[in-house]
């Protein structure tokens, strides 16, 4: 079948054969990557990019880090959600990671716990090293975060468990809006 001489040029731009060779052109840049800037604290150009220093925010957590921590677990098959009350004996900044030592009680069961959490990612895992473990957990399993000590899931050491969602505050603020004598903020809606 004949091609219509108007239709020529569309073929051979569309052609990747002809795309994938430089050809001279008039209005053909080549492409030059920018350099490499780097910016300090002045605005000028002499510092490093990345001012963030993980080592040092994993001594200030270590330091500065609650001990005492209250929540709720609720699975998430259901079921009443069961108070939880973590208590952090020991942090040790080891590098980036910072060490958790202590005891958690889950439905009034004690057990206790040891964790990482990452402190330039907030990545938590806290391992539950007792038998028997309050509100219906397993041994084996872990709690995972990406939100630091707040906010958590169970992964379960079975696929036949659903697992479930750990929520924590410091004792701390969670005693602030009573002392105040403020109401609790709500929502409009």
């Amino acid at each position: 079948m004949p091609v219509p001489l108007a239709a020529l040029p569309l073929l051979l731009a569309a052609s990747p054969v002809l795309a994938a060779s430089p050809l001279p052109a008039d209005g053909f840049v080549p492409f030059t990557p920018p350099s490499m800037q780097a910016i300090d604290q002045e605005g000028g150009a002499s510092g490093e990019v990345e001012t963030f220093d993980p080592i040092a925010r994993a001594r200030l957590i270590a330091e500065q880090m609650p001990r005492r921590w209250s929540g709720r677990y609720q699975s998430f098959s259901g079921g009443p959600a069961v108070p939880v009350q973590l208590r952090i004996d020991g942090a040790t900044p080891m590098g980036q990671m910072v060490d958790l030592r202590g005891a958690m009680a889950i439905g009034g069961v004690e057990s206790p716990v040891q964790g990482n959490l990452n402190a330039k990612s907030d990545q938590l895992d806290l391992l539950l090293l007792g038998d028997p473990l309050g509100g219906a957990l397993e041994p084996g399993g872990a709690f995972q975060s990406v939100q630091g000590l707040s906010l958590s899931g169970w992964r379960a050491p079975r696929l036949t468990t659903p697992g479930g969602r750990l929520q924590l505050i410091p004792e701390t603020t969670a005693a602030r809006p009573a002392e105040a004598g403020q109401p609790p903020v709500r929502g409009l809606w």
